[in-house]
């Protein structure tokens, strides 16, 4: 059967399609096709309202989305929408004024469901059974400790990359002092995660936009990867790299103005996440701190893999 995944997140709106069929006994699922559109809906919150505008660019896309599937006949259709619209004060009415104008079933995912599908997604062909999950999205970011493939703690945090963008940059890229504001605020809110404390793990799993932009940057710098000291590693979309490079990326691009060299880095790796990525890295780089972190892992399934894992597969 096919089946679509959409996902209104905070600063894109995604649309995956996935084959799920029968193989040697087993269910199995196969991506055949994504679709994005970069919409900033965090952007569109003002004073915690969620603005008619941001409404009307994703009913517009969702529109979209909905043409395109009757097109190709395809009617299983699950969606879901996280912080942008989760926290905002008229949630309700924006989610119900999304459905009634594009027929499609929005839900909310509340924070800890969101964490554990992505724990779900990001790990469950993973051969490790005991680590530190971290999703890093526009609006919020979610962390996940596990042992022998359980959850132990999970927790959401209200920050994200435009959210960081939006409340504490004034520039295309922040200034020392913009960043020390996102890291106080980050420390502070993992100050008081009491499930975490003294929780400590060198490696982290990365999802999420902000681990995959940093990704990116570090595949366009470092080209020549048998050159490089502990570099990247890909296999199957997953990238691996020393935690210490995400400060090395903040010194490096948060200059009054780049070089560039630099410049071509940024527009080479991440064209449409110029805005967004570095406060995001400011937050990875202050969890990778506060957990004794010494590598990242980045893998590319995440929530929308793990929702079908837990309800169309049966493993």
């Amino acid at each position: 059967m096919i089946q679509a995944i959409i996902d209104v997140g905070s600063n894109t709106v995604r649309m995956a399609i996935y084959n799920i069929e029968n193989a040697d006994g087993r269910q199995a699922m196969e991506l055949l096709m994504k679709k994005k559109h970069l919409v900033g809906l965090a952007g569109f919150v003002e004073n915690g309202i969620m603005k008619q505008a941001g409404i009307d660019e994703v009913c517009k896309v969702l529109e979209g989305y909905s043409k395109f599937l009757n097109k190709l006949g395809i009617d299983r259709v699950e969606a879901f929408t996280t912080a942008a619209l989760r926290n905002c004060q008229n949630s309700d009415e924006a989610v119900r004024e999304i459905i009634e104008r594009t027929g499609i079933p929005l839900r909310v995912v509340p924070g800890d469901e969101e964490a554990e599908l992505g724990f779900i997604g990001a790990t469950h062909n993973s051969p490790a059974i005991s680590g530190l999950l971290v999703d890093i999205g526009g609006g919020s970011t979610e962390i996940v400790y596990y042992e022998n493939k359980n959850i132990v703690s999970e927790i959401s945090l209200p920050i994200g990359s435009l959210n960081f963008k939006t409340r504490f940059v004034k520039g295309l890229f922040p200034v020392a002092e913009e960043i020390d504001e996102m890291v106080k605020e980050t420390e502070k809110l993992l100050g008081e995660a009491e499930s975490f404390a003294g929780i400590s793990q060198e490696e982290i799993c990365g999802i999420g936009g902000t681990f995959k932009g940093a990704a990116a940057i570090y595949n366009v710098i470092y080209e020549d990867k048998e050159k490089v000291n502990g570099g990247l590693i890909s296999s199957n979309a997953v990238f691996s790299f020393k935690s210490e490079i995400l400060q090395e990326m903040l010194d490096r691009f948060t200059k009054e103005k780049l070089t560039e060299e630099d410049s071509l880095i940024l527009l080479r790796a991440i064209p449409e996440r110029l805005e967004t990525v570095l406060p995001g890295i400011v937050i990875a780089s202050v969890l990778a701190k506060h957990f004794g972190t010494k590598r990242i892992t980045y893998s590319d399934s995440g929530m929308r893999e793990g929702f079908i894992v837990k309800n169309l597969l049966s493993f």
